[in-house]
């Protein structure tokens, strides 16, 4: 039931349609049947899964919270982590780790024969995971009340907009629109029904349109990687990316705006950004302040010197790198982002500060950041870690071929209304084009979406990326 699908709308209607029929409790209840048939038209095998890490979640918060026993506390906090990071680790990383091993073994001569287990993925398991942590770690601190209902928390967790891609939700942001009454707001529900619009042209449009030139160049179908082939498919993919995922992102925001739910941002216009820092204070918000909030300010954060600030970032961006996927390539693209954030540091904080503040300046800085952006990309697309160095050996062969005049042009179509519209949302301060106008504009506008939607949509579908992870 993909988010772009008509399938999805056809759902999402009729839940929207039965759900503003219900009464409170009854709307809960509701959306926890609803999330669960949604979760289990992905893969029903995985139910389970999500059910039990719900209900020992739930039992051990609200333990946690009544007990006055150190000792009790920490141990059901370290059983409901174990139990979490458990099942992502044995689920997302099982494979990699045993492959790894067996290609160190047979790099220094010792060839096994080790029998792999394949280890399906269940759907959004990153997602609902970071999401419990959050809670169970906010509870133990004393940071949150923990839910009374079950029916409450099931529906925190397993909401179905959020539930598959995020965003993250932070239990003090959702958790009490849950337990409150809702009232249906016009404003809100056409906000929600332009930031769905919104999301189909970003992925729709943009992003699957810039998939046709990233897949093709990453695939070899260009040819050989070449300066000019390189850059057509890393900034193809850039785009695409950004596109699919703050797309995604919309979608999920405008469809719980449906049913009176508020979701936080997830994009600020990253490519916009004029540091790496910066970057990720706009690129998937709901993980970076995750990962500030919840392993980096717990290492230390900056309070013990430059060292220390140095490895707390590099853990920090790895870990979010290797959240990302099962592969080398995960981790070096958390590596760039960790040293590139390191050396801006150095920089703002060294005898150097004004030179560089000096040298690299306004849109200057924004075009460095982001192709240190798009160098890192290349290895967050490619399949391998060896694929990725031989596409970054490809910029030093300076060949071109007359074709590519076509795809950097079918590219720029695609792209540039995208960077204006991200120039025009930065400086209206808006999500979206158009929200603080009159109704007729705005019913305008998304007629227009409405049409652009229909006339350019690519005509290969690709399903959203994060679904992966």
């Amino acid at each position: 039931m993909l988010f772009d699908s008509p399938v999805f709308f056809a759902f999402l209607i009729v839940v929207v349609a039965a759900y503003w029929q219900l009464g409170w409790r009854k709307q809960n209840l509701f959306l926890v049947l609803a999330s669960y048939f949604f979760y289990g038209w992905w893969d029903w095998r995985f139910l389970g899964l999500i059910l039990l890490s719900t209900v020992v979640d739930f039992f051990c918060a609200r333990t946690i919270a009544r007990s006055g026993n150190a000792v009790q506390r920490k141990t059901l906090l370290t059983i409901s982590v174990a139990l979490n990071l458990g099942f992502l680790g044995f689920f997302k990383y099982f494979n990699f780790f045993t492959e790894s091993l067996a290609h160190t073994l047979s790099a220094v001569g010792i060839q096994v024969n080790i029998a792999f287990l394949r280890i399906l993925l269940p759907p959004g398991i990153s997602f609902y995971t970071f999401q419990a942590l959050a809670y169970i770690v906010d509870v133990y601190k004393g940071r949150l009340e923990p839910a009374e209902s079950l029916l409450d928390y099931a529906l925190f967790i397993n909401f179905f907009p959020h539930l598959i891609a995020g965003p993250i939700q932070r239990p003090s942001h959702l958790l009490p629109q849950v337990q409150a009454p809702r009232a249906f707001d016009g404003r809100q529900f056409v906000d929600g029904l332009m930031l769905i619009l919104s999301g189909l042209f970003r992925k729709c449009v943009i992003a699957d349109n810039c998939a046709l030139l990233a897949n093709a160049a990453f695939n070899g179908k260009m040819g050989p990687p070449t300066l000019a082939t390189v850059a057509l498919g890393t900034y193809s993919f850039a785009w695409q990316i950004y596109g699919d995922f703050s797309g995604y992102s919309d979608i999920a925001r405008g469809a719980a705006q449906l049913m009176g739910f508020e979701f936080m941002v997830n994009f600020r216009q990253p490519y916009l950004a004029s540091s790496l820092q910066d970057f990720w204070r706009r690129w998937h918000i709901s993980l970076s302040t995750w990962l500030r909030d919840y392993l980096y300010i717990p290492l230390g954060g900056s309070r013990h010197g430059e060292k220390q600030t140095y490895r707390n970032l590099m853990i920090t961006m790895l870990l979010g790198g290797l959240w990302h996927g099962a592969n080398w390539t995960f981790v070096v693209w958390g590596a760039i982002h960790g040293v590139g954030q390191s050396i801006e540091r150095a920089f703002r904080t060294g005898e150097s500060r004004l030179q560089y503040a000096g040298l690299a300046h306004g849109w200057f800085r924004r075009i460095v950041i982001f192709h240190v952006v798009c160098l890192a990309w290349i290895f967050f697309r490619a399949q391998s870690l060896s694929a990725a160095l031989d596409i970054v050996g490809g910029l030093r062969i300076l060949a071109w071929k007359p074709q590519l005049v076509t795809a950097y042009k079918f590219l720029a179509l695609f792209t540039i209304p995208l960077f204006l519209l991200d120039l025009l949302l930065e400086a209206r301060n808006e999500e979206f084009l158009f929200q603080r106008t009159t109704p007729p504009v705005r019913w305008a506008y998304a007629s227009a979406l409405v049409l652009i939607v229909a006339l350019f949509s690519a005509n290969q579908a690709n399903a959203f990326i994060y679904f992966q992870f």
